[in-house]
């Protein structure tokens, strides 16, 4: 997910486990003296407490893509809208591996397949109600799923799992062309929901964690607007929405805790100011004035060594993020449609020098694969190497020679303009592009439209010649097809809001995805992730910089602090309060 959604650990559907300590909320390890030490939260709960009350203050350094659950892709999103949003399971809110487990939400139990993986069954819990004490039917989730995924003209940010895999899915209009529904999403009754897909789906769980499974009262749904009057779910709800600048959430007397085992709900209120400089962000919450940075990336390199010399250092968790940060290259904007002008670049780049503008090792390791090292299915390879990872001036002029641009070539690559660390990264392959007489013109966008309205919109870039775009991503869950399906099918290509920004269609590429969703053998399966990264490498769009990690801080009192592989590597907010 453009660091949208991540999820850093080895797993598959076949291991998932439904125990009473997973339904139990919290879990794992806990620590409840003091602040906790350097990097307690990555595997304990820091501060841990059972005291309600308090308000949660959080900041953005821009805006989300949206906090309507049916429109976003965002991590912090995904990890955020848990708090109003419940979905059919979600991955439990707990302490270290424990958080990567699936456990059900608004469904009874885990999904029940059919023996060929096709056909996949949900029954609701009894008793769940909307905001405003309306019951919660199986139709109120097969709504939600139609309008994200059906209808781009509306909601355009989110992913196209539902839509490639369930029957009909490619020849359906979405709910408001299509008042008839699709049929493949089947509600024998208010608490059942059947999905019938068009081949076997071995992760289907995992799909079903989306905020896409989030319901939505049709009556109630206005496309695009309806994120200024989202009907909740979860144990809070909206008392304010100001787009682009807050968001302010307060209890839900219609929330039942006994419907929900694995919400605590221990703050009052939250809220959440938007664009707020990322310094800014960093000092409010060394000075303990708000509780998380609600985008989760850590901090800014101005204040890194503040953060690990001083003595803020205890307050710290160097966390990874199951991401890989990566450039681009667009295969629709010459000279990339050249594979030798492509290599070229991945000759070129000076990936330590990238690290060491982005903060040096607290950020990341350097990246030789798409596929992070956390990932099920994770190949060890460099198909590119060079001493120190400084890059290959020599072989990158020999591919320039190839690709008809003896001398280089200008281009343009693309950056968001409230992410500092991005722009360093972007300046120092600026840098090092220069020495093999690549041009490189670095153009700043904002990231909460990075997606919807440039860098994902394939005419914006066609057009603006936006040839290298740099870009972030984790896996939507903890596999070889939860992390690169999205990034590099060309089915998951876009009018806007797209992630795959190679606009890589490869037929090769493509077909192996399918086979290997649809291999029900997991060695095999694991295999094929690897495979497949290897056939990516060798199309050379994508050139992996930086296996992300996150430095994040503490404030004293910010209570039950756990960070959660299941998002970005960053806090995992249905836990997280305050003492504030």
């Amino acid at each position: 997910m453009k660091t949208r959604r991540v999820i850093a650990a080895v797993a598959s559907v076949t291991v998932l486990s439904l125990s009473a300590a997973a339904c139990g909320g919290g879990g794992g390890k806990s620590s409840s003296g003091g602040n906790g030490t350097k990097d307690a939260a990555l595997d304990s709960i820091v501060n841990a407490s059972s005291k309600k009350g308090g308000t949660l203050n959080l900041e953005d350094s821009d805006v989300p893509d949206s906090l309507d659950p049916g429109n976003t892709y965002y991590g912090f999103v995904q990890n955020f809208s848990r708090l109003y949003a419940r979905t059919l399971v979600t991955f439990k809110p707990a302490a270290g591996k424990d958080g990567l487990t699936v456990v059900p939400d608004l469904a009874e139990s885990l999904g029940t397949p059919s023996k060929d993986a096709k056909t996949w069954t949900y029954h609701l819990r009894s008793g769940l109600k909307f905001e405003d004490g309306t019951p919660i039917t199986s139709k109120d989730v097969k709504y939600a799923i139609e309008r994200s995924n059906f209808a781009p003209e509306a909601l355009s940010n989110g992913p196209t799992y539902f839509k490639a895999y369930l029957e009909g899915g490619d020849k359906y209009k979405g709910p408001y062309k299509d008042k008839n529904g699709l049929a493949s999403i089947a509600t024998p009754d208010d608490r059942t929901i059947v999905f019938h897909l068009n081949q076997p789906f071995a992760d289907f769980d995992y799909l079903a964690t989306f905020s896409q499974t989030a319901p939505v009262p049709q009556a109630k749904d206005d496309g695009a607007k309806y994120v200024q009057h989202i009907v909740s779910s979860g144990p809070y709800k909206f008392a304010s929405y100001e787009e682009g600048a807050s968001a302010a959430l307060v209890r839900n007397p219609n929330w039942d805790p006994k419907t929900d085992p694995i919400r605590k709900a221990l703050p009052d209120k939250i809220n959440v100011k938007f664009k707020v400089n990322p310094v800014s962000i960093d000092n409010d919450l060394l000075a303990d004035k708000i509780t998380a940075d609600i985008a989760g990336a850590g901090v800014q390199p101005q204040t890194q060594p503040k953060v690990l010399n001083g003595k803020y250092a205890k307050q710290t968790d160097n966390s990874y993020a199951g991401a890989t940060g990566y450039m681009a290259l667009n295969l629709h904007v010459a000279p990339f449609d050249n594979v030798h002008c492509r290599k070229a670049v991945q000759w070129a780049v000076d990936k330590q020098s990238v690290i060491d503008a982005m903060g040096g090792s607290p950020k990341g390791d350097v990246a030789t694969t798409l596929l992070p090292p956390s990932v099920n299915g994770y190949t060890k390879f460099d198909e590119y190497p060079s001493a120190g990872h400084k890059g290959d001036v020599a072989k990158a002029k020999d591919e320039l020679k190839q690709c008809g641009k003896p001398n280089g070539f200008s281009t343009t690559l693309t950056a968001r303009s409230d992410r500092p660390s991005e722009i360093a990264g972007a300046t120092a392959i600026q840098n090092s592009l220069k020495a093999v007489g690549i041009n490189v013109d670095i153009k700043q966008f904002p990231s909460g439209k990075y997606f919807a309205n440039f860098a994902g919109v394939p005419s914006y870039v066609h057009q603006h010649k936006l040839g290298m775009m740099m870009m972030a991503w984790g896996a939507d869950w903890p596999t070889g097809y939860g992390f690169l399906d999205q990034i590099i099918d060309g089915s998951a290509i876009k009018p806007s809001g797209g992630n795959n920004l190679m606009e890589l269609n490869d037929p090769k590429i493509n077909a192996a995805l399918k086979a290997a969703i649809g291999n029900t053998d997991n060695a095999a399966r694991t295999k094929a992730w690897g495979d497949i990264d290897k056939m990516v490498a060798d199309n050379a769009s994508v050139v992996p910089l930086i296996y992300r990690k996150n430095l994040l801080i503490r404030p004293t009192s910010a209570t039950n602090v756990t960070v959660t592989q299941a998002y970005l590597g960053m806090y995992d907010y249905l836990l997280l309060s305050s003492s504030k």
